[in-house]
């Protein structure tokens, strides 16, 4: 019996291994994700991923901070308008599942002239897409924030940062998937430096259009909305700079360019039930901030600072959970499901690991970390039992994001459309309305119906991953 690359490969030594793999993960080495150690893979994958995770994530932390000065009508405008920014996140996020996975698959069969073809149809579902949405946000903008229990304050402080967020949301929608191309293809490197780009623009135009330093504008709450459109938009046009001239797997010339029906619909079905997956669970946090806000302005404040900073955990845990499904849908596209096995367990013990060692700092250091955010006293309470509350199903959180997303890898996107289904709308948004609404524990019984969901959906997955169905899906 002959062993494997991956049983054989000679360890380096430990420390010049490790900023050897950390080097090249930041640089973007190229790299063949379907041969070769698969601890090491996953880590040139992951390191980058978690940055640029940690760069989303970021956005909406930075927004949050400096809009914490203007004041608790502010914060909420931001939750609220978000709440419905999950429409756009949930049909981006749902195509850049299609996109990842068969630019994935295209690369492991060592074809990415199929990959780069699939990118450019993926873009243009992306610019149609985005295109009427963001027309219907422009006009609705002030009947959705009433329609998500936006009292006169708060429709008179936000309606412009609400017009502007949804209306300019091609920025969101094309940086998502250009990003998710770029995963899928293992150059994971150039989406992080990407959103680093764009996460430098924002945090540079946030303080000057809020508060109109020097001879910029004094926008208040709208210029936090341009500050995050102009800086997404940058990163955007950087990214297409990338994809015709930089170095990587993925290359885009003039003959990848125009429709290609085909391709367009293969991405599309494959986005469908993606885009469902995504809605099931990103439309389940409406719900939550409706409730929510059936306990005042306040609360809404410290659910949203709250949500901020958990986003910016587990953006990263969501990053490893991305590389799993680039080599999950890499090992399949080289006809090696064992590896594409192999790669999510290990990428699942990593997350639980450094998810469940944030989940404690949160624990301890909530009340502190809610501070930066809002002097109100009641706005921190609340932030801070929802922080202490959640950060307890961390480690499953961090199982089920690795096997939801190696789902997706696999071009099986409907498994855990049905697990969302159940876990979110069956489980917990039941359970939250009669916590919150029919005892005494008020908006704490909304905190705590999070992690019992995510913990089901964890424990769901693990059971339906360990029965192999996802091996023989097709992209």
């Amino acid at each position: 019996m002959h062993s494997s690359p991956e049983s054989t490969a000679a360890p380096a030594p430990a420390s010049s291994g490790l900023w050897r793999d950390i080097r090249d993960a930041i640089r973007g080495a190229e790299h063949d994700y379907t041969q070769g150690p698969i601890g090491r893979a996953i880590f040139l994958l992951a390191v980058p991923m978690v940055l640029e995770m940690s760069m989303e994530s970021i956005f909406a932390v930075v927004d949050a901070f400096f809009v914490g000065r203007l004041g608790p009508a502010a914060v909420a405008t931001i939750g609220l308008t978000e709440s419905l920014m999950v429409v756009i996140y949930t049909v981006a996020m749902g195509l850049s599942i299609g996109a990842t996975a068969t630019v994935a698959r295209r690369i492991g069969e060592k074809d990415p002239d199929a990959a780069a073809r699939a990118t450019v149809q993926a873009l243009l579902l992306g610019l149609l897409l985005s295109s009427v949405l963001g027309v219907l946000g422009a006009i609705f903008a002030p009947d959705l924030l009433a329609l998500m229990g936006a009292d006169a304050e708060v429709l008179a402080v936000g309606t412009g940062f609400a017009r502007v967020s949804l209306a300019a949301n091609g920025a969101v929608f094309l940086l998502f998937l250009v990003n998710a191309a770029f995963r899928g293809a293992g150059d994971a490197a150039v989406a992080m430096r990407v959103l680093m780009l764009g996460n430098a623009i924002n945090i540079v135009l946030d303080p000057l259009l809020i508060f109109g330093v020097g001879f910029f504008p004094e926008l208040g709450l709208v210029g936090a909305a341009w500050a995050t459109f102009i800086g997404r938009a940058i990163g955007f046009l950087w990214a297409l700079w990338h994809l015709s001239t930089g170095e990587g797997n993925l290359h885009v010339h003039k003959h990848h360019l125009g429709v290609e029906p085909a391709t367009m619909f293969s991405i599309a079905k494959l986005s469908g039930w993606g885009t469902v997956q995504v809605a099931l669970s990103s439309m389940s946090w409406i719900w939550l901030v409706r409730l929510t806000s059936t306990f005042g302005a306040a609360a809404v404040a410290g659910y949203t600072i709250s949500i901020r900073i958990l986003l910016f955990a587990l953006m990263p845990a969501y990053g490893v959970g991305a590389a799993a499904a680039t080599m999950v849908g890499q090992a399949l596209g080289a006809e090696n499901p064992d590896r594409a096995e192999r790669s999510v367990w290990v990428a699942a013990r990593i997350n639980m690991l450094v998810l469940g060692l944030t989940g404690v700092a949160f624990w301890i250091f909530a009340p502190t970390m809610v501070s930066w955010f809002s002097e109100a006293a009641d706005v921190r309470a609340v932030a801070s039992y929802a922080l202490r509350v959640m950060s307890l199903g961390f480690p499953l959180y961090a199982l089920g994001m690795v096997l939801e997303q190696s789902f997706n890898g696999a071009g099986d996107t409907r498994t855990p459309s049905w697990i969302n289904f159940f876990v979110f709308w069956v489980l917990q948004i039941p359970l939250a309305w009669w916590m919150s609404q029919r005892t005494d524990l008020g908006f704490r019984g909304v905190f705590i119906a999070v992690p019992m969901a995510y913990s089901a959906l964890a424990i769901v997955s693990a059971i339906l991953f360990r029965r192999g169905r996802w091996k023989v899906k097709q992209v």
